[in-house]
């Protein structure tokens, strides 16, 4: 407040600019509604749920990695089914890495993981060499 005891002026707002301003956004909307993001979703959008960070989830992370070098899966980039049985070597190993850096500290199901992924690789990556 002033000291001269002046009266300050009433704050006028305007209750229209909210209606205006979805008359604008629904206008928007009718001329381009392919555009609008709610209703197309975009292939680059990241923004969704991640898995939480586990030893499950970097298992099976090398494990598709390793499958996909051995030309078992396709390649969800290309949809082919290429072999690099160099990379699949390379996730094979870390694997075992990881396996042996961690031995001592994983649960029962990590350890059963381990196991299983690593026998499936082992035997894949055999296969693929014979072809």
């Amino acid at each position: 407040m002033s000291e001269n005891n002046e009266k300050e002026p009433d704050l006028v707002v305007d209750s229209d600019w909210k209606a205006q301003v979805e008359k604008e956004k629904e206008a928007v909307a009718a001329e381009s509604p392919a555009e609008t993001p709610a209703e197309t979703p975009d292939a680059e959008d990241f923004s969704g749920e991640l898995p939480p960070a586990s030893m499950a989830m970097l298992i099976s992370t090398f494990y598709s990695q390793a499958m996909m070098a051995l030309g078992v899966m396709p390649n969800p980039s290309t949809g082919n089914k290429d072999t690099d049985l160099r990379m699949a070597k390379h996730f094979i190993e870390t694997l075992e890495m990881l396996e042996t850096k961690t031995k001592g500290n994983l649960d029962t199901e990590e350890t059963k993981m381990f196991d299983e992924v690593l026998h499936l690789l082992r035997m894949a990556y055999v296969g693929a060499t014979k072809s």
